[in-house]
């Protein structure tokens, strides 16, 4: 059973990457796809989709809690929304286990699907056969505390491009490019009239620093992705942002997420226990400081309120065998939290991929790994020597160049 992220992914919409993906799994397993409540054909709480235009001319900056208000009222009338929580989905979820007969189910969980694996792995034990966990989200940590994690991804992107003789050759001062940029953007927002990248149509493209450092947290989280940040970065600095507005436009649809269910968890299971000390440390960093709990902190002031028992809170213990995965350059989920989760865990074992981002299970090598552990189900005994072979970081080091 594929347990998606978010919270807000719909997992059948993710079937045809699975196919591809899960390949060699797929050979000897089926694999259940369930929508969680608020996401894909489960009663959607999606918000009117963004025209393509907006995501070139809005700045976050331009957020406003009106804007939240006016998601909500789209379903507030059909939906309950406290029932709309993730100890309801794994309710569903085994539902849909007894309903098909099998008797137990190996869980795969990534990203926020890990903290619903938690949530399985405690309210039905006996219906679990193995647990991989796939980047980490312990129920222990809230969601949208990224700064400290994305500062450490960054600085490791950095690191990486100082010891690659091309990387550093091409941008030898590549942090105080950085640090150029977002001070420039803080004083001054450059608002450009450019050909839409994929329709050729006159758009209006507006960048703040907001705007930026969001748009570079989001290529952390690949690793072909993160192999442009440098470029991107540079020709930033040389004031063309061409690359930045061809890079927003592989994304300008929507990231495919039901924010509606997205903000109606977060606001209700994570943000509350979000202390102003958290809110203070994690912002001490030297990327985004505090812009990945902007939009959070401020939609959740406007959100529907729904109580959540403190139980709910408490690590999970259990001894059910668990594959723990985390990639070494992930900006949200990172190594630590694997830990986390691996403390309480008694029949688990943590493999971190020096040469993965979010997402482990991204490569056939992974794939091989999570293939091997459901056959014998020994944890410490999966062969993850294939790991050592994923290229480090490259880097494109020109307009014109490739990786």
């Amino acid at each position: 059973m594929f347990l998606a992220g978010g919270p807000g992914q719909a997992a059948v919409e993710l079937a045809a990457h699975i196919i591809n993906g899960f390949a060699e799994i797929r050979k000897t397993r089926d694999i259940i796809l369930v929508d969680q409540r608020g996401t894909g054909l489960s009663q959607p709480m999606l918000c009117d989709e963004e025209k393509t235009d907006q995501f070139y001319s809005v700045i976050p900056e331009d957020y406003a809690e009106q804007d939240v208000i006016d998601c909500v009222e789209q379903f507030k009338e059909s939906h309950e929304l406290s029932q709309y929580n993730s100890e309801n989905a794994i309710r569903d979820f085994d539902a849909v286990r007894k309903a098909l007969g099998h008797k137990q189910v190996h869980l795969y969980g990534a990203s926020y699907g890990t903290r619903a694996a938690l949530v399985y792995m405690r309210l039905f034990p006996d219906s679990i056969k193995s647990v991989v966990l796939d980047s980490v989200g312990p129920i222990e940590i809230p969601i949208g505390l990224f700064g400290a994690s994305s500062a450490r991804s960054f600085n490791l992107l950095l690191e990486h491009c100082l010891n690659d003789e091309s990387c550093n050759k091409a941008y030898p001062n590549l942090r105080e490019e950085f640090d150029t940029v977002v001070k420039r953007l803080s004083k001054n927002t450059v608002s450009l009239a450019i050909n839409h990248p994929r329709l050729g149509t006159k758009t209006d493209f507006n960048l703040s620093h907001l705007k930026f450092i969001n748009n570079i947290f989001k290529q952390l989280y690949s690793m072909e992705t993160r192999s442009l940040v440098p470029l991107i970065i540079h020709q930033a600095f040389l004031e063309n942002y061409q690359p930045l507005i061809g890079l927003i436009a592989t994304s300008d649809g929507g990231m495919n997420m039901y924010v509606g269910l997205t903000f109606n968890i977060v606001c209700n299971e994570d943000i509350p226990r979000v202390t102003q000390s958290m809110l203070t440390q994690d912002s001490d960093n030297d990327f985004g400081r505090g812009s990945t709990q902007t939009v959070y902190q401020s939609a959740c002031k406007v959100w529907p309120k729904y109580e959540v028992e403190s139980a709910f809170y408490q690590p999970v213990v259990a001894n059910i065998p668990t594959l723990i995965l985390s990639g070494d350059l992930d900006p949200v989920t990172p190594p630590s939290n694997g830990e986390i989760s691996a403390g309480t865990l008694t029949n688990s074992h943590h493999i971190i991929s020096k040469s993965n981002a979010h997402i482990v299970a991204s490569t056939p090598c992974s794939v091989g790994m999570v293939n091997e552990f459901l056959g014998h189900l020994n944890p410490k005994d999966v062969d993850s020597s294939c790991l050592a072979e994923l290229p480090s970081e490259s880097f494109m080091t020109s307009l014109n160049g490739s990786i």
